[in-house]
This record gives structure tokens, C-alpha cells and sequence, in this order.
């Protein structure tokens, strides 16, 4: 076959699958599908994080309201006088679905008297062994400190897919939560 004979016969070829287009609709399929996958890829394990973040959040919740559940006004300032308040603490914290994978951080529950500042801004003025008399310190003489308890609980998130935004994520999940208990 000579140069000129398959140049005419490749160009033949050329002009009849420009012709044809019986294959075209399978293509762009494949192409938006591809697309599509990977869309849901992402909802999915965006969902998954903000669901995860959620019950952080809720088992924080739970944590302060189990010491508080756990603890009368009688038995405070609780980390002083109420046995039972930690294991109660962390049977609520790991009552979500996220189970046991989920812990309460280290240093945590803490107590202590808080104060309204004029700002209206909670002000740590001491720790539960020197209850102050007033709130003079954060120049609100006229109220009396509060005791405060927080819980500070801890997930590591694991994205479902490597290759998704939800793997740009933070993967330590961390929440923290505050009841008044006198």
C-alpha cells in the first residue's frame, strides 16, 4: 500500500465515525455519572463528619448533665464531694453512637467559681477549694460566684473515602461543655 493509499483510506475512517454517532450517548453517561459519583462521594462523607461533630457536641452535653444528675446542691463543690460523678460522666459521654470511641479529654471535668464581668463574659476567679465571697474581682461586687463544671470530651473522624473534601477535614473532633451546678 503506498503513502497516498492510506492516507485516503485513513481519512475514509475518519469521516465515517464522525458520522457515526451511535456511541455518543454512552459517553457523556459515563462522563456525568463519573461526576455524579463522586458528588454523592463527598455529600456522603461531609455528612458523616457534621453527624460525628453532632454527636460530640451532644455527648459533651450529656457528660455535664450526668454530673449534674449525679450531684445535688448538697454535694458541692462536686469534685469534693460527690462520689460517682466520673463514671456517670463517662457512661453518658459514650451513651451516643459513636460509643466508646469517644473520650473524655485529659484534665477534664474541671470545677470551678465563675464570675459576670460587665461585659457579661463568664470569669474563672477561683478553683473549688477558695470559694470567693463576691464577684468584687471582676468588678461585679453584688453577685456571688458560681459554680461551673466543664466536660471536655474527644473524637478521631476517619473519613469513608480517601479522596473526598471530607479527608481536608479535621480529623480530632473536640467539644466542651458547661453547667452551672450552685
Amino acid at each position: 500500500m503506498t503513502t497516498r493509499r492510506k492516507q485516503s483510506r485513513l481519512l475514509f475512517l475518519a469521516q465515517r465515525m464522525r458520522a457515526d454517532s451511535r456511541g455518543v450517548a454512552a459517553i457523556e453517561f459515563a462522563f456525568i455519572a463519573g461526576f455524579l459519583s463522586v458528588a454523592a462521594l463527598n455529600a456522603a462523607d461531609v455528612g458523616v463528619f457534621l453527624f460525628d461533630r453532632l454527636q460530640v457536641e451532644n455527648a459533651a452535653e450529656m457528660g455535664v448533665q450526668a454530673i449534674w444528675a449525679t450531684c445535688d446542691l448538697n454535694h458541692t463543690p462536686v469534685t469534693n464531694k460527690c462520689n460517682g460523678y466520673s463514671s456517670a460522666m463517662t457512661n453518658a459521654v459514650q451513651s451516643t453512637s459513636l460509643g466508646p470511641h469517644i473520650s473524655v479529654s485529659s484534665g477534664y471535668p474541671t470545677e470551678g467559681y465563675y464570675c459576670v464581668n460587665s461585659s457579661g463574659a463568664l470569669v474563672s476567679v477561683s478553683d473549688v477549694n477558695n470559694k470567693p465571697a463576691d464577684c468584687s474581682s471582676v468588678g461585679n461586687a453584688s453577685a456571688g460566684p458560681g459554680d461551673y463544671m466543664q466536660v471536655q470530651v474527644t473524637y478521631t473522624y476517619a473519613p469513608m473515602f480517601g479522596f473526598t473534601v471530607a479527608s481536608l477535614l479535621p480529623t480530632t473532633i473536640t467539644e466542651r461543655a458547661s453547667l452551672r451546678m450552685a
